[in-house]
């Protein structure tokens, strides 16, 4: 996985199609790579971020590869082992070798992988390191995703070394291929699993960037961007506060009502003119359905009644969704019930926290009937005049 991206620049890191799970949480389509980078200057070297503990073996034998005999300089731009993990290992080889990171950087490092504070040097924001012919510059950005991040531009080569700023969760060898729709699908799932909970933050340092003449951005996972204005724009869009005329329905049905109703409602909707996405919660995959989250002005979850109160897959999802924080202005539930009520007694505390309307649910008993399909296409209706006064206002 060695490729030379700029003149005496190489990709170091380790490729794992195989992974199918991140965070014990996140689906993995693609698997994932870790993107380590070698700049060999004229006087001194560097390592920006090293990868995940289980592919240590890969990253020393490409640095042996390329006969790195020293490293002056490991940047660690973020603390989690993903990036973080091989760091104790590659001292060993390199014991000379100086850490470079945020402040808040050295002691999750010291907690996290027993490495002594001696071997730390902080970098404050905005601090350049020369390395003879190549000079690097530190960027803080904190909160993308974690409090100690930070990037790394390369001043004469352009570069920018992002970290997980937009990175893909997808393996593959050659770091420079072309962006392809697949690519794509995975750089908008990364950002809402990952990154839509700190949207404030991502539009103040993409503002901060503007300055930079960024030719090249090179992640930590997934591909390099060789034309960055391409995922620019897409974060740009992405993190904005602006959502689309679109609806997300995502339903759990033991017995077919709160479907039949999804269904109904989803078609409904359809013949208005809002474009609608459809998910049984119990199979869905989460990065397709956050992708959907960053674009949604309209969430509706549909749930069946369980022992009084909301069906868990519901309850999970939208924990999820508190978790990702996304930019949806209307909330609305379907539900059904057999013998006890209790849905929107449950799930409506579960709402506090979300800063979004709340649009007249529908609740039935048993099977939904004409008198319910009705209520559901009045439900269409209020959806539909929502969007239309959203998206016809000037501030919008």
């Amino acid at each position: 996985m060695i490729q030379e991206i700029k003149h005496n620049i190489f990709t170091v890191g380790a490729n794992d199609p195989e992974r199918k799970l991140f965070d014990a949480l996140l689906p993995l389509k693609h698997g994932t790579t870790y993107n380590s980078y070698f700049i060999k200057g004229s006087e001194k070297t560097v390592l920006i971020d090293t990868v995940d503990p289980s592919k240590t073996e890969i990253l020393l034998a490409n640095l042996k590869q390329l006969n790195v005999e020293k490293i002056d300089y490991i940047i660690a731009n973020h603390a989690e082992q993903d990036h973080s993990g091989s760091l104790p290992f590659v001292l060993e080889r390199y014991p000379n070798a100086k850490i470079l990171c945020s402040d808040k950087c050295v002691p999750m490092l010291v907690n996290y992988l027993q490495i002594p504070e001696e071997k730390f040097q902080i970098v404050v924001d905005g601090e350049t390191l020369s390395l003879g012919d190549k000079t690097l510059q530190f960027i803080y950005t904190p909160w993308v995703h974690w409090p100690e991040t930070m990037v790394t531009f390369a001043k004469e080569d352009k570069t920018l070394f992002s970290c997980d700023f937009f990175g893909t969760h997808f393996g593959l060898d050659d770091l420079l291929s072309s962006g392809e729709k697949e690519t794509y699908d995975g750089a908008k799932s990364y950002f809402a699993e990952i990154m839509m909970p700190f949207c404030v933050m991502i539009r103040e340092h993409m503002k901060k960037l503007e300055s930079y003449p960024i030719e090249m951005i090179a992640p930590s996972h997934g591909p390099i961007h060789s034309k960055p204005e391409t995922i620019l724009a897409n974060y740009r869009d992405w993190a904005s506060e602006t959502v689309k005329n679109e609806a997300l329905i995502m339903y759990v049905s033991m017995h077919g009502s709160t479907k039949a109703m999804a269904e109904h409602l989803s078609k409904t909707l359809e013949t208005k003119g809002v474009k609608t996405y459809v998910y049984d919660i119990s199979t869905m995959e989460l990065g397709e359905v956050a992708s959907h989250l960053i674009d949604s002005a309209t969430v509706i979850i549909g749930t069946p009644c369980l022992l009084g109160g909301i069906h868990p897959s519901a309850a999970h999802l939208i924990f999820l969704m508190e978790t990702l924080k996304p930019k949806t202005k209307f909330i609305s539930i379907l539900g059904s019930f057999g013998w006890s009520g209790g849905i929107m007694e449950t799930i409506t505390p579960m709402l506090k926290n979300f800063q979004v309307e709340l649009i007249q649910p529908v609740i039935t008993k048993g099977l939904p009937k004409q008198k319910d399909f009705e209520e559901i296409e009045k439900l269409a209706d209020a959806i539909s005049r929502k969007h239309t006064e959203l998206f016809s206002s000037p501030a919008k």
